[in-house]
């Protein structure tokens, strides 16, 4: 078991999503960066569907009250045990009677942690992801006891997967065209693809806003099936992009679809930084 001590901006426990559930409005939920989730996963040899923890912008203190076998993946926030520094990307074995903290990040804002066997929080709907309105919680509280698999040691060297990290450096976030692409004129075709944009400080697991606006329209379609990446283009012209957490069906016109590579870069990025939108070859 692990304790919760402090519970950080907002940290939860995600795995690979909710699915089968979206005719019922069930969002798909999941770790936002599958790519960090995913290279922490196969850091401890777990299968890419074992839960981790999910922790942004701040990170918790938590106290091991079991042996365990970690890693951390993603953004980097300065993890340490017992006041010992750790790396990313890295496998550690933690004692009992342990404390682990994180700090700032200084590079990404979602860092991933990975327990041998996943964490072994409640499934519903065949997920453990963290949803608000349906699962008890949607994020950690103090005082917390979060259950782990019963295997603490590494007993061999996992095989890591092909293209397991960022360039955290890069602002190209890989699209496709969207089933409304072609309601645009060109010159909104160009402003969306020519065009650098920022994030908006309404960024969070449901949706990212960008600040620049392209060209309003008076497009109308039938409130339609949405997912993961897909960017909706409002009358204003301003630019959302639907994230994890999203709804299931909207209104507006879906003019783009980011690749699942495009959803975890994106998803490392923060309020200010820039985005450039190009097709994928």
């Amino acid at each position: 078991m692990i304790e919760v001590l402090k519970t950080g901006f907002l940290t939860s426990i995600q795995d690979s999503g909710r699915y089968g559930h979206r005719h019922h409005g069930v969002p798909i939920s999941g770790a936002m960066d599958e790519v960090s989730a995913n290279m922490a996963n196969a850091l401890l040899g777990n299968n890419k569907e074992d839960a981790v923890m999910e922790i942004t912008l701040s990170g918790p203190e938590l106290l091991f009250e079991s042996d365990a076998s970690i890693a951390i993946s993603g953004a980097f926030m300065s993890p340490t045990i017992n006041e010992q520094e750790l790396l990313n990307d890295e496998v550690y074995h933690v004692t009992a009677g342990s404390i682990l903290k994180f700090g700032r990040p200084r590079r990404g804002i979602r860092c991933y942690l990975a327990v041998l066997g996943g964490f072994k929080t409640v499934r519903v709907l065949g997920s453990r992801s963290w949803y608000s309105s349906v699962t008890p919680v949607d994020r950690l509280s103090v005082g917390m006891h979060l259950p782990l698999a019963d295997k603490p040691v590494l007993k061999k060297k996992p095989k890591l997967p092909v293209n397991s990290a960022h360039n955290y450096n890069s602002n190209i976030i890989e699209v496709e065209k969207g089933p409304e692409f072609d309601l645009l004129s060109k010159h909104q075709k160009a402003q969306l693809l020519n065009g650098i944009f920022n994030i908006a400080k309404q960024n969070n697991r449901m949706a990212y806003q960008l600040k620049q606006q392209i060209l309003k329209h008076s497009y109308s379609i039938l409130t339609s099936s949405t997912l993961p990446g897909t960017v909706q283009l409002t009358p204003s012209g301003r630019l959302i992009i639907l994230m994890k957490d999203a709804q299931t069906t909207g209104g507006y016109p879906r003019i783009l679809q980011l690749t699942d590579a495009a959803i975890a870069l994106l998803s490392q990025k923060s309020t200010s930084e820039e985005i450039d939108f190009v097709l994928k070859q």
